[in-house]
């Protein structure tokens, strides 16, 4: 059997089109907080690429821990973004659930090698390093 890939699921993150709406939801209905506020303008995450391609973008979200995992509210802050782009066909949702992986760049060099790129990845704030893989394949 293969070596898992992953350790530990870090967080939901959920494109909304309001935050401050989607959050006050959040906290008068489930009682889920205190969230942090983080806004990203275009720029400041170092090597931002989208799909392989390097973007300028900005959002904000806001975070809160819900047990171990963190939820994340994103709501993008153009239109051109792989937020914007999900919010406008989808409508908002679920769009991502970040894990930890086993070995950060054996995953990147296990899809380069299946010829594929991050949906968006980037370095953030102090050395965190984010990759959005594809996952199309792995519900076939």
């Amino acid at each position: 059997m293969r070596e898992r890939s992953f350790t530990e699921t870090l967080q939901i993150g959920i494109v909304v089109r309001d935050l401050e709406a989607t959050m006050r939801r959040y906290v008068e209905a489930h009682g889920i907080g205190p969230w942090e506020v983080v806004e990203f303008h275009a720029g400041e995450a170092e090597a931002l690429h989208e799909h392989g391609r390097p973007v300028r973008r900005s959002w904000r979200l806001v975070t809160a821990m819900v047990g171990r995992v963190q939820w994340e509210l994103i709501e993008p802050l153009d239109d051109e973004s792989d937020y914007a782009r999900f919010l406008a066909d989808k409508g908002g949702g679920v769009h991502h659930i970040a894990v930890a992986p086993t070995n950060f760049d054996q995953a990147l060099a296990d899809i380069a090698e299946k010829g594929q790129e991050p949906v968006l990845c980037g370095t953030f704030g102090p050395g965190i390093r984010v990759a959005y893989l594809p996952t199309e394949q792995i519900s076939e």
